[in-house]
């Protein structure tokens, strides 16, 4: 091999890993916006489920203080 074939080889490398580390690139890229995308989606989730707890949670004290209040309405009648 003479100076002559060693350059076009070496443009032709230096293209090929451009272009490999430019899809390796953006591979990675769709990758990340897919889990921002899934995270987004947990996140939203979660807020949901605190609310529903919290709407559960609001919903037992009443029904306690129900009880408690029938409870006390027998103990008076008995």
């Amino acid at each position: 091999m003479n100076g002559s074939t060693i350059i076009p080889i070496a443009i032709l490398l230096m293209a090929f890993s451009s272009v490999t580390a430019i899809v390796t690139s953006y591979f990675k890229l769709q990758r990340h916006r897919a889990d921002a995308a899934a995270l987004t989606e947990y996140h939203k989730l979660a807020d949901r489920v605190t609310a529903q707890q919290e709407a559960t949670g609001a919903q037992l004290a009443e029904l306690t203080d129900r009880v408690k209040a029938v409870e006390k309405l027998l103990q008076s009648v008995g």
